[in-house]
């Protein structure tokens, strides 16, 4: 059966400057090539999970977000087709959505598309919001320290054994899946 990971990208993948409307604004974290690399030879596939409120609120356009999706792989480096499937979900937290993280919609519905069984499962994230949606879709979540701070709901779920600490997407991918 084939194994998943979920990845937020704000804050887990690049650098969190608030509502990224610019290209040129898109900093990688460091590791992530290589642990995006390291998963694909592992044969995971890999789904970009993302909240971007900002279009809603009028900071960026889809057009704007499709050209920093676009510089977020041309920086990675590993092909325009790194991402089996990508979700935006453009609402703003007090809108009705769908897919708006902690929604687990779009991970349980890859799940089935794809036959994924949620004990090969992850969610990778750095908000509470992201630890949330791997939990209410059953897969294993991982919280890590490259963008926001800890909550203390985030520690709960580590204490309780729900969510994975890692200080990287690259210290996870090391410490836990090899």
């Amino acid at each position: 059966m084939p194994k998943a990971v979920f990845l937020d990208r704000d804050g887990t993948l690049n650098v969190d400057f608030e509502y990224i409307s610019d290209p040129e604004q898109i900093q990688l974290i460091e590791g992530v090539p290589e642990a995006l690399r390291i998963l694909r030879e592992r044969q995971y596939i890999l789904f970009l999970v993302t909240n971007q409120s900002g279009i809603h609120r009028g900071y960026l356009t889809w057009e704007q977000l499709e050209q920093c999706q676009k510089r977020l792989l041309e920086l990675i480096g590993l092909g325009h087709d790194l991402f089996q499937e990508i979700c935006v979900a453009p609402e703003m937290p007090d809108e009705p959505s769908h897919y708006r993280k902690p929604s687990p919609h779009f991970i349980l519905e890859m799940m089935e598309k794809y036959h994924l069984s949620p004990y090969d499962g992850y969610m990778v994230g750095d908000k509470e919001s992201d630890i949330l949606s791997g939990i209410n879709a059953g897969i294993q979540s991982v919280w890590v320290e490259t963008g926001q701070a800890i909550t203390p709901g985030i520690e709960r779920y580590i204490m309780e054994g729900n969510c994975i600490r890692a200080r990287s997407l690259l210290d996870f991918v090391q410490q836990s899946l090899l």
